[in-house]
């Protein structure tokens, strides 16, 4: 195809970087439109006019916006999750969607680590204890001896497990399909979600965002937890209800949060969870280091670049539409 378009509205990508000279060096035109959390209606879709493939943060590709780009052959996402596009619309549409899984594993197991450290050590108001001119040095727990839970237990869930051994923790798991090879070398006990809930010190979540996940960890399942327990989240923010998790921390039922993703970001200006001193909110670093963006970035410009040459891109998340080209 002779100079396919390619719109990239990942934010950390930008004209002449590394990913831009790598698909110009392949003869594709770029468009840059960062995304920043809003798009006036029916702008995504007029972007999308006459384009060929789309490497992409965390835009919503609607169904509408789809149908809108009779040209799109491929949506390349920069990171793991894609709950902001409609798979199902896409794979209708013929367009494959691919995601970068696996690249920013070391970095968002970091995070969730430092969310971990925080909360235990009570960071965020010791912090602003500290700013407003106190010095009460507030006391925390510390991480080793004590029980970290992980629902999910995929790549990310895996390195955190890695790094939590490593400070002395103990590690319980749940996962729907537990890699039991790993729990042995490691050290790691799977066992069921309402155990891993109960049971944890610390629980963390690494689940992928669905209609089956949605609001996983709810009010029942907080209210199982201990009273001195702390929740993470690094995964996707729908997973969490926050309005259960504001109420359990507001009423002294949880020790602590540490959040870095959060249900329709960003944070709302008037969200509870801005106003409690023992929740720690990130504004989605998870992914963001240098070296996991540049990973990002390089894997979703050559899955571009493999489906306008016809050739079979890695990570597909509909490969129905694989299939469908199959003559």
């Amino acid at each position: 195809m002779p100079d396919p378009r390619v719109l990239v509205t990942t934010q950390y990508l930008s004209p002449d970087d590394e990913v831009d000279a790598l698909l110009r060096a392949e003869g594709c035109q770029t468009l840059h439109s960062p995304w920043s959390g809003h798009r006036e209606p029916g702008e995504l879709a007029g972007l999308l006019s006459g384009v060929d493939a789309a490497i992409v943060g965390a835009d919503p590709f609607t169904a509408a916006v789809l149908e809108a780009a009779p040209r799109l052959r491929v949506i390349s996402r920069t990171g793991v999750g894609y709950d902001a596009i409609d798979v199902a619309a896409a794979a209708k549409l013929g367009i494959t969607v691919c995601n970068t899984p696996g690249v920013n594993r070391n970095s968002v197991a970091e995070t969730t680590l430092m969310l971990m450290l925080m909360s235990a050590r009570r960071a965020a108001e010791n912090l602003e204890d500290v700013r407003v001119g106190n010095w009460r040095r507030l006391p925390g727990v510390e991480l080793r001896g004590a029980t970290l839970g992980l629902i999910g237990c995929g790549r990310i869930g895996q390195a955190v497990a890695d790094l939590a051994l490593a400070f002395g923790m103990r590690v319980l798991a749940y996962d729907p399909f537990p890699d039991l090879d790993f729990a042995q070398r490691a050290g790691v006990d799977f066992a069921s979600a309402d155990e891993v809930v109960e049971r944890s010190d610390f629980l963390s979540l690494h689940l992928v965002l669905s209609d089956e996940t949605r609001h996983w960890l709810n009010a029942e399942r907080l209210a199982r937890m201990k009273p001195t327990a702390h929740v993470i989240n690094t995964a996707r923010g729908g997973v969490l209800d926050q309005a259960a998790l504001a109420a359990a921390l507001a009423e002294g039922k949880l020790a602590g949060a540490g959040l870095d993703v959060i249900e329709g970001e960003p944070l709302a200006a008037d969200s509870p969870l801005r106003q409690i001193p023992n929740c720690v909110v990130t504004p989605h670093i998870g992914g963001s280091t240098v070296q996991a963006r540049r990973r990002s970035g390089i894997e979703a410009a050559h899955n571009v670049l493999r489906v306008l040459k016809g050739e079979a891109p890695r990570n597909v998340v509909n490969p129905q539409v694989l299939q469908q080209a199959v003559p």
